[in-house]
């Protein structure tokens, strides 16, 4: 039997918009100058992953985002930010850019939890949509294998303190049992937005139609309580049947001639690194499965430029890529 490559990416491309427009209003605008240079470091960064599908997160403009493909070069890459406007108008959230150089048969965005998980956070009342919608598109490799790949961006840990109208804060954040209550919240939305993109993968997942593949910023480490709602991986090692409709990190499921390392992250905060960005595959890219249709051959994590001190023209997390052998008919 012969195979074929898979390379998939994500990127948490920090505040990626046009210059001059308002994305936070504490942050200054991006000058044409700042525009071009971050527009150069992700042309750059996306020429190195030489990704045929990159999940990118935090974009406010697509036209920005189809900016910095052109800048890479990649040839025959479809841009898509479904729900961005293409006239840097769009205000609310940044949203989860797709970058395919495989052909996509369908693109979806939820906006609203499933109504099992809307649940009620004190203070804010019953949440009832995604902070950042989950984008979820089935593509086609030449060969003719479909997968599906579900880009993801959850609440940050960042203390959901509560502000009025206007923005301004309606509580003291010095007060240690506020903020408690605080990160209690950021907890909370966190774990119902991925309790709601398990929810919308279990159909997809127990069909065992095509492989899955889910990668994004999931805001917490990957044997977290909230990136475990979504994977279930855990829930194998007492029940093998699990492995159906589990998501194994990508980091674990490489071969054993890839080259592994000892400390893989994506973020640092306060000194501390992390690794926020993640990959993980359904059973279909693990040799061991009786589902098999390939491996993991490696996993990367590209994290120098987080050691120069920040920057607005590059990005507060590192880009992680796998490369996927997918087997094909002879």
């Amino acid at each position: 039997m012969s195979a074929t490559t898979l390379t998939v990416a994500t990127c948490n491309a920090m505040n990626l918009a046009l210059p001059q427009r308002v994305f936070y209003p504490n942050q200054e605008v991006y000058s044409e100058h700042e525009y071009q240079r971050k527009i150069d470091w992700l042309g750059e960064r996306f020429a190195m992953l030489a990704a045929d599908l990159m999940m990118v997160q935090e974009v406010w403009d697509e036209r920005a985002l189809k900016a910095a493909v052109t800048r890479s070069h990649m040839r025959r890459a479809e841009v898509l930010v479904p729900g961005a406007e293409v006239d840097g108008q769009q205000s609310g959230t940044p949203l989860v850019g797709l970058v395919s150089r495989l052909d996509v048969l369908s693109v979806e965005t939820p906006t609203d939890l499933p109504s099992a998980f809307q649940i009620e956070v004190p203070g804010l009342g019953r949440l009832q949509t995604f902070s950042r919608p989950p984008l979820l598109a089935r593509v086609r490799m030449k060969h003719g294998q479909t997968v599906t790949v579900v880009g993801v961006h959850l609440k940050s840990k960042r203390a959901k303190f509560l502000r009025d109208e206007d923005g301004e804060p309606l509580e003291d954040r010095d007060d240690p049992e506020v903020a408690t209550l605080a990160n209690l919240r950021s907890l909370m939305i966190r774990g119902a937005e991925a309790a709601s993109v398990r929810a919308l993968l279990l159909p997809i997942l127990e069909r065992q139609e095509e492989p899955v593949i889910l990668l994004g910023d999931c805001n917490d480490s990957p044997q977290s309580v909230t990136t475990q709602l979504m994977a279930a991986t855990s829930e194998v090692a007492y029940n093998r049947r699990a492995r159906a409709t589990a998501l194994f990190n990508a980091w674990d499921a490489q071969g054993e001639a890839a080259l592994k390392r000892d400390v893989a992250y994506s973020h640092i905060h306060q000194g501390w690194p992390e690794l926020l960005d993640q990959i993980f595959v359904s059973e279909e890219f693990l040799p061991q499965s009786r589902f098999s249709l390939g491996d993991v051959r490696r996993v990367d994590a590209f994290n120098d430029h987080l050691h120069a001190g920040h920057s607005r023209h590059t990005s507060d997390h590192g880009l992680v890529r796998a490369v996927i052998r997918v087997n094909t008919p002879d």
